[in-house]
Order: C-alpha cells, then structure tokens, then sequence
C-alpha cells in the first residue's frame, strides 16, 4: 500500500486547527427547504463527517434574492443562524470544526427562486446551454441585469453581514465562495465581466470586488478564520477567461496581502473545456496554506501533501458517500460509491444513511 501518512499529519490553517489534511469541500445538497434553514437532518449529515481535518459547509446565502439552487441554506436571517447552531453544535460535539461557505449566486440566480427578481452580475450575459432547478422544473437561465457601481458596496456590506451571522451560528470560520461561476467569479473571469468603469477591464479592476468583500470579512472575523476557494479553469456555469493560468498566479500573489488561514484551489474544469496547470504557478506565489481539490485519489493527495505541492486535499464525492473517509483511507478500505440520483433530492436517502465501514 502507498505510505499515505502525509494525509494524516495536523495542520495549523491560520487560527485553525485541522486534525488531518483530509478535508470535506462544500457540497451543495439542497435540504434546507423552501426557507433556506439548515436543520437536524443536516446537522446529523455534518456530524457524521467530523473526522475530516475541516469541513466546509456547502454555498450559503450571504443575503436575501441570491439563490441559485431552489433548496439551499442561507444564513442571513435569524432563524437560519438558529438553524446552523444545530449544524455546529453536533459538529463540535463530534469533535470536528466546521467553516461556512458564504455566497452570492449572481447571474445562476432565477426569478422564480427570488421573488420574481432579476439576477444581478457584473454585465448582461445569461448563462446559456444550461438550465436552473426551480419549483416549476428546469427552465433556462435569464438574462441578468448589469449591477450599478453604486450598488456594489451594499453587496459588500451583504457578505459582511453573513460573516457576522456565521460567527453566531458558532462557526469556526468563514470560506468565501469565489469560484464556479457565481458573483465573486463572474467579476474575476473577463468572459463574464465586460465592464469599463471601476469593477472592469484590467485584472486589477476585475479583483477589485473579491477585494472589497475579503477586507469586509476580515474585519469580522479576523483573516487567520477566512479562506476564499477559486476556480480559475473550471467552465461550469458558461465560464471563461481568457488567461485563467495567468490569471491565477497573479491573484496567488495579490492574495498574499490579506494573510487569509487558506486558498481554496479547484484545480480543473468540470467539463474538461479549458485545460491548464494552475496549481505549479499558485503554489509559487502564494505564501500560505494552500488546499487543491477535485478529482483526486487518496495516493495522489498523500504525494501532493508530501511533495509540498499542496498543504491538504478537499474532497467532494467521496466525503459525500463516505462519511468516514479518513478512517477508510487510513485502512485502505473500499468506498462506498455514491448515488447521483440523491445529490439534491431532499430526506435524508443518499445523505444520511451511507454506511460506515465496519472491518
């Protein structure tokens, strides 16, 4: 068997503590129902997974109109904070820590999902050959309205306001959600940001909001509990840049400033449309605890760890199917597979009841 202990060494993540570098990446699971409210069944699906060095809870909404999947969580109103105690409470009970993955859907967003509102995004481009879950079925994506740069700072304060509502839900920290083409992403990538005023054009115009909302929350929580999770390549959600390479190992360096606990790094493209090594040129310039995710095996994550490449590996799926994934990988046990047909269905099938393994 591979020498897999790399994976099972501490970690100090800023002010955070990881046991091990078997992280859990956020996945959206769609069962907090129609008021967005994190609940028992989610905190028993949390808990179940306290072993991995840091769980990232899945994409929340930062602020009212920003929901982009039908049954997601939010956290900004009272009763969703209430709502997440349960999440944390059980996590900590486990002996786990738990961050929250905070977020705003931007042009994913639908009408239908808020009220009738329009989307908001940094131009007027629709995501196109793809459809939204929304309570009527799937329909296809609407044109977002272009957002005034006099609105951005109320977005901004928005992101500031989920931060501090997350602290009160007894969160160990906060992930800023700047990948896979939401709010945060669609300003960075200059295939979705046709701008020419402040939030637009250069690189460093494009960066300018993702900027705005790290110092909005680090005020809040201090930088050594804030990550941020990029995906320079990833096309899900019509996403493009034209230098997502460059791209990535400039923002590696500019982040540097912010001394955030770590970077989230999504290393490839869902769709396998734009290819590139992102991960050599932010490893270089970023000083800090750097996390690379997507598709990787526990033997290719052990020698990332080892070889310095990365300092640990989130994992989306197989936490999903495996609730005691790091226990499996120390064993050299087999995975349960994962069932599709479940990834937003609600109850607790395919999210609660996937076994342990039992030697």
């Amino acid at each position: 068997m591979s020498d897999l202990s790399s994976l099972f060494q501490p970690l100090q993540a800023g002010a955070l503590q990881a046991a091990n570098r078997i992280w859990m990446a956020p996945l959206t699971r769609t069962r907090a129902g129609e008021e967005h409210l994190a609940n028992a069944l989610m905190a028993e699906h949390y808990a179940q997974r306290a072993s991995a060095g840091l769980l990232i809870a899945e994409a929340t909404m930062a602020m009212p109109g920003c929901s982009a999947f039908w049954r997601e969580p939010g956290v900004h109103s009272d009763a969703q904070v209430a709502g997440w105690r349960l999440v944390t409470d059980a996590v900590h009970a486990a002996g786990g820590r738990i961050v929250l993955q905070i977020w705003h859907g931007g042009r994913a967003c639908h009408p239908d999902l808020n009220d009738g509102r329009q989307p908001v995004a940094p131009s007027a481009l629709a995501i196109t050959n793809d459809t939204v879950h929304t309570p009527s079925g799937k329909v296809p994506y609407v044109t977002p309205r272009a957002l005034e740069e006099a609105e951005i700072p109320g977005i901004v304060e928005g992101f500031a306001h989920a931060a501090r509502q997350a602290m009160a839900a007894g969160f160990d920290g906060v992930e800023v959600h700047g990948a896979n083409g939401y709010l945060i992403d669609e300003f960075l990538r200059d295939g979705s940001n046709q701008r020419t005023d402040g939030y637009g054009g250069t690189r460093e115009k494009r960066a300018r909001f993702l900027f705005e909302v790290l110092e909005a929350v680090i005020a809040v929580w201090g930088s050594d509990r804030v990550g941020l999770r990029l995906s320079p390549l990833n096309s899900y959600n019509d996403m493009r840049d034209s230098d997502p390479v460059g791209l990535a190992g400039w923002l590696a360096g500019e982040l540097n400033r912010f001394r955030l606990a770590y970077l989230h790094l999504m290393r490839g493209d869902f769709y396998n449309q734009q290819k590139g090594d992102v991960l050599t040129p932010v490893r270089a310039a970023w000083q800090g605890v750097l996390v690379t995710n997507m598709g990787y095996s526990a033997e290719e994550a052990a020698a990332t760890v080892a070889s310095g490449q990365a300092d640990a590996v989130a994992f989306g799926v197989p936490f999903l199917a495996n609730p005691d994934l790091p226990a499996r990988i120390r064993a050299g046990a087999p995975l349960n597979a994962a069932d599709p047909a479940t990834f937003y269905s609600p109850g607790p099938a395919g999210y609660t009841d996937y076994p342990v393994w039992s030697q």
